[in-house]
């Protein structure tokens, strides 16, 4: 069994330096050899083989091909054993059916890494590819090489002058502060065309495809140890090992490396589409969010959001809080960056006294002295106001992150470039972010091109509701960077051993109520008073002593959902009531198709008032186990006023998880309405996500819908546990 109190991280970490040595020998390779080597104008092995030579690689260049004595002029050899040299990277643009044979040759011979361009390794459901990439897999195991791929476009490695990829466009060869990969060649190149278009170089770049060797939790270990590299870049369609993944991701942001993911499965036919074209299964986004953004990484919207956060990563500091602070001279961008950033959930605070005071005697009429700052005339006709302006919000200890409104020139000699430059003196060294934001997305020119190289204290992004979008993200990144991680609880023993005993029995995989409700109650979430009946007359004696109203539910491990088929009667005043509903839950469970097995009614106490909110826990296919808070209640799937979180729970992670819903709100109190104990339902979280923990993978789902939330404590009126006997 797999506990979360033991995480297998260990493990995964202790394999991060064999998997640094594979990556570094994957982009630094001695020489490399071209299996597939053909005559055919234009075919993918003649393009890598000029790009190669184009970019000056520093090693030699061979090509491979029994059938052919030469080929692009050069001589080919049958064999690897025919090379001068050992072989050292293979790049393989042959069938399917010949990789698996081609690599244990290759390693026998001595090569150290490989890229399998070829596709048909089970991207599809046809037998074939099935198993095809079943051997894949096993002959990289056994071998050790280092590959990348199937189905995937090569790599680059400026500092290597190494560019083993098809693609005949031109490309800048200058070392970067960015690393880019993922499983899309086209969206990776995408990815870096572009950032070399706002002036942002790539240093290092892998096209991983299907990752039958090399996988995106090795890339990113790499990475976060590789000097040259500041910010890593991931397109993700899934991830395949979740332990690695978290570790790595873990390292990079122990290293200071932000890890920007663009993660595909947003939707149902999102989450199709991976699965096509990597063979793999994605869960869901939200999951996702919760596992991941706890290690550190901050997930993209789309491949603009990623430029604009890699714009801002690389050319400024972190900030050191969520506070902005603006100067714009247009009232209607003033209004605009206002509602953006509270549409992206940022704010802008008031000016200090003194900063206010400073404005009012710095600006003339036509001015808006407040944050945002509109400075209108002033800063338009004066280049000193406005750089007094800056000075100023920047020495105001409300503002975090400065943001000015303005973009690049196209061409020079305007009064723009001369306060841009003045600013980016004013701020070098300065431990705050400051950044221009245009209107709207705009085109660079040359010149724009050459300006941008020589301010390298700004950053500057580009339209206003994306550049806050991103910037909620990068602070919410920069702020995470200091808070410890969740210790992980010791584990109840008294809630382990009644686990045990529940998973070790041979009843359904759903647990009944009143053994969930025991089981839950361990772990600090309480119950109301009830007693489980199995008859009439039993139910009406625990009735009398519990007290009227009380509730009646059926209980069956059969029927998880009772209320669908009538098996839940509330506010019942009398015995007579009672007995009434006995019976009709009785019939009710008779009437359902399979014969379910009714173990009992469960009377209970009828407690009133609260809030409905439902605690819940499961287990995503990809990232493992999270925690669910939200709006309770039998409309929950249509109010879908819930968010998730990572396991273990603490205080600060658990107030800030209901925070992140709707119905947090009313726990302060509404309109009338008294506050709720929020304490116990943190501390109802904290027991929840404690469980969770000590089940490990033998855990399948917990559901509490509704935990009634009360002005001192809360009840689960509802409860049930799912287990996982696949382990």
């Amino acid at each position: 069994m797999t506990s979360l109190s033991e995480p297998p991280f260990k493990q995964a970490l202790a394999a991060v330096a064999i998997a640094i040595k594979k990556v570094d020998a994957l982009l630094n390779p001695r020489n490399v050899v071209i299996v597939g080597a053909t005559d055919k104008p234009g075919n993918w092995p003649q393009r890598v083989w000029k790009n190669l030579h184009r970019y000056q690689f520093k090693g030699a260049v061979y090509p491979v091909n029994p059938s052919r004595e030469t080929v692009w002029d050069t001589r080919c050899y049958p064999s690897f054993a025919a090379l001068p040299e050992a072989p050292d990277h293979i790049v393989l643009l042959i069938p399917a059916r010949f990789v698996c044979q081609t690599l244990r040759d290759a390693a026998a011979a001595g090569a150290r890494s490989a890229t399998v361009m070829t596709s048909g390794f089970g991207e599809s459901t046809e037998a074939e590819g099935i198993a095809l990439a079943a051997e894949l897999k096993q002959v990289i195991a056994e071998t050790g090489l280092a590959v990348s791929g199937p189905n995937c476009l090569g790599n680059f490695n400026a500092q290597a002058n190494f560019f083993s990829m098809p693609d005949d466009r031109p490309h800048r060869f200058q070392q970067g502060p960015v690393a880019v990969f993922g499983q899309s060649g086209g969206i990776v190149m995408a990815i870096k065309r572009t950032l070399e278009e706002r002036g942002i170089n790539t240093g290092k770049l892998i096209t991983s495809g299907n990752e039958s060797g090399l996988t995106t939790a090795e890339y990113i270990a790499y990475f976060a140890q590789d000097a040259e590299t500041k910010v890593i870049v991931c397109y993700l369609e899934s991830v395949q090992d979740t332990p690695a993944f978290l570790a790595a991701c873990k390292l990079a942001r122990a290293a200071g490396k932000p890890v920007l993911v663009l993660k595909l499965g947003a939707t149902k036919a999102g989450r199709a589409a991976a699965a096509a074209h990597t063979g793999t299964l994605a869960g869901s986004m939200e999951a996702f969010d919760a596992v991941a953004g706890e290690a550190g990484v901050l997930r993209m919207r789309n491949l603009d959001d990623i430029v604009e956060a890699v714009e801002v990563l690389v050319s400024t500091p972190l900030p050191r809080g969520p506070r902005l602070g603006s100067i714009t001279v247009s009232g209607g961008m003033r209004g605009l960056l206002l509602d953006c950033a509270e549409t992206n959930g940022l704010a802008y605070n008031d000016l200090s006294t003194a900063t206010r005071d400073k404005m009012n005697a710095l600006l003339a009429v036509g001015t808006i002295v407040g944050n945002p700052l509109d400075a209108g005339y002033a800063a338009l006709s004066s280049a000193d106001s406005f750089i007094q302006c800056v000075r100023t919000l920047l020495d105001d200890p409300e503002i975090d992150v400065l943001l000015l409104q303005d973009e690049l020139p196209r061409e020079g000699g305007s009064r723009k470039e001369a306060n841009m430059r003045a600013v980016n003196e004013l701020v070098a060294g300065c431990a705050k972010p400051v950044i221009y934001v245009s209107m709207i997305s705009y085109g660079l020119t040359d010149y724009s091109r050459e300006l941008r190289a020589q301010l390298p204290n700004l950053a500057f992004m580009q339209e206003v509701d994306k550049s806050l979008r991103v910037m909620q993200g990068v602070i919410h990144y920069a702020m995470s960077l200091g808070k410890a991680p969740a210790a992980m609880p010791a584990p109840n023993t008294e809630g382990c051993a009644l686990f045990d005993a529940l998973y070790a029995g041979k009843g359904p995989a759903t647990i009944d109520e009143v053994n969930s409700k025991k089981l839950l109650g361990l772990y600090g979430i309480a119950a109301p008073q009830e007693a489980l009946a199995k008859s009439a007359d039993e139910a009406a004696a625990i009735a009398a002593r519990i007290g009227y109203p009380v509730v009646a539910k059926l209980v069956s491990a059969d029927i998880p959902h009772k209320s669908d088929i009538g098996g839940v009667v509330v506010n019942i005043e009398s015995e007579a009531a009672l007995r009434k509903a006995f019976r009709r839950i009785t019939e009710a469970v008779k009437a359902q198709p399979g014969k379910p097995v009714l173990e009992g009614i469960l009377v209970a106490q009828m407690v009133r008032g609260g809030l409905e909110l439902v605690l819940g826990a499961s287990r995503d296919p990809e990232m493992g186990p999270v925690i669910l808070f939200g709006a309770g209640g039998v409309d929950l799937e249509l109010t879908r006023d819930v968010a998730l979180a990572a396991v273990p729970l603490d205080e600060e992670r658990a107030l800030a998880l209901i925070a992140r819903t709707r119905v947090g709100q009313l726990i302060d109190g509404y309109r009338g309405k008294g506050p709720k104990d929020k304490a116990a339902l943190v501390r109802a979280l904290i027991g929840l996500s404690h469980l969770v923990a000590d089940a490990g993978d033998r855990l399948d789902a917990t559901d509490i819908n509704p935990f009634l939330l009360l002005e001192k404590g809360g009840v689960a009126l509802d409860g049930l546990v799912v287990m996982d006997r696949r382990h």
